[in-house]
């Protein structure tokens, strides 16, 4: 009795919509993460390496002893962090006013019929009694 109704609860859960949607958002934001790292990796951080030669903080470490802090990786891990938010950035202002672009050439405007006077309405309505 308990397996069953477990089963049932379980199958009413995962067919609800918000579930089926979560996880279609889970493998299209997988696919754009995968699309926005190659962005970053293969065209972003290229540029900023030609235009910021210098800039490259993995080298940096401070030693005690025997021991390394590598705190340049941390650094590095932040500059790429901030090239990969303003990308999103880019990306998603770009694609908001193409949308918005596209929204507004969709927009057709109805005109509305024109409202009938009181006394027409009325007048259509007793026709329509009289008839039937």
């Amino acid at each position: 009795m308990f397996c069953k109704k477990f089963i049932w609860d379980f199958k009413k859960f995962a067919l609800k919509g918000n579930v089926i949607d979560l996880a279609v958002a889970v493998v299209i934001g997988t696919a754009f993460g995968k699309i926005v790292s190659s962005l970053v990796a293969d065209i972003i951080t290229p540029a900023f390496w030609i235009v910021l030669w210098w800039v490259d903080f993995t080298s940096l470490k401070y030693t005690i002893w025997d021991s390394s802090i590598t705190y340049g990786n941390f650094l590095q891990s932040i500059f790429d962090f901030i090239i990969i938010a303003f990308a999103i950035f880019i990306f998603v202002s770009i694609l908001s006013k193409a949308s918005e672009k596209i929204s507004k050439k969709e927009e057709v405007q109805v005109p509305e019929e024109p409202k009938k006077p009181e006394d027409i309405v009325l007048l259509e309505e007793i026709r329509d009694l009289l008839k039937k």
